[in-house]
């Protein structure tokens, strides 16, 4: 069950990461993010106070915790899909995210069998392959994909690493809040989230200039929010259920599902490379699933 819970919480992010992206290569960043951000909401609260357990106060403040960094790492990723090629910053989030939790839990003493060790393995070499640069960013304008320069290369690669760092603490610390009821420690997350975009758009005088912006772009927002509620709920069931490492690589796939939708619907160009990576997650998969 740990693996379909990871599985369905990496294909919800990265679909959720996707939709994100395209909005906002329309709308300014801390638009689609408050918007998704309070569709959140909307949906984790009334979901958690029907759910089983009692709110904890500690696990409250950890999901608070959680969504204050994962906000952080929100604003950075989708600031980095909006400017660089998906197919390079959403890969290398996914690796940074998967490398200091597996850290954490092989330190906590989870020890998987071969398999699981091979598997979870080739799922992170699939990542790193996966963040080989496409051919070109098809999006960002119509015909063909120009070259990608190494600059924009680097700097994609920055936004992954940096954004994919703060997933990867959000993965430790709502983990953490998984004491406090079923589903309040990602209502207490969905609410750390906004108030953190929230905030940074105090901070940098940002308003939320809605009119004008499209209604199909803002219902995309506000279903990433409610896709992202769902993805939350699965990471944390299966990190209650299983192994936390396994949890988290396997969630930490989600950069796959994004690059295949870009290459799907934008048309981004994948290198053999990046193929190949899909290719040994899928074997990866197979081997912690057995």
């Amino acid at each position: 069950m740990v693996v379909l819970l990871g599985l369905a919480a990496a294909m919800l992010y990265g679909t959720g990461d996707f939709l994100g992206g395209v909005a906002t290569r329309r709308v300014p960043v801390l638009v689609v993010l408050t918007v998704a951000e309070t569709a959140s909401v909307i949906v984790a609260l009334p979901a958690a106070s029907m759910s089983p357990g009692p709110a904890r106060l500690a696990g409250l403040a950890w999901g608070i915790g959680a969504g204050v960094v994962g906000g952080v790492g929100l604003i950075i990723f989708y600031i980095g899909l909006a400017a660089g090629p998906m197919s390079v910053v959403a890969p290398v989030s996914g690796l940074a995210a998967a490398v200091l939790p597996v850290a954490v839990a092989l330190a906590d003493g989870e020890r998987p069998g071969a398999a699981v060790y091979a598997g979870a393995l080739l799922c992170l070499v699939a990542i790193v392959l996966a963040s080989s640069a496409s051919e070109g960013n098809p999006a960002r304008g119509a015909g063909r994909a120009a070259p990608l320069g190494l600059h924009a290369s680097g700097r994609a690669v920055g936004y992954g690493i940096v954004s994919g760092t703060a997933f990867g603490l959000f993965f430790i610390l709502i983990r953490n809040a998984g004491q406090s009821g079923e589903l309040w420690p990602v209502a207490a997350g969905r609410v750390g989230e906004l108030a953190t975009v929230v905030i940074a758009a105090a901070v940098l005088r940002r308003g939320l200039p809605l009119r004008g912006t499209g209604g199909k772009l803002l219902f995309a927002a506000a279903g990433v929010g409610a896709i992202d509620v769902v993805a939350n709920i699965c990471y944390v069931a299966a990190t209650r259920i299983g192994m936390f490492g396994l949890a988290v690589v396997l969630a930490s796939l989600y950069p796959g599902v994004t690059v295949l939708l870009a290459r799907v619907v934008l048309g981004e160009r994948l290198r053999w490379v990046q193929r190949a990576g899909l290719g040994l997650a899928a074997v990866g998969i197979i081997l912690v699933a057995a």
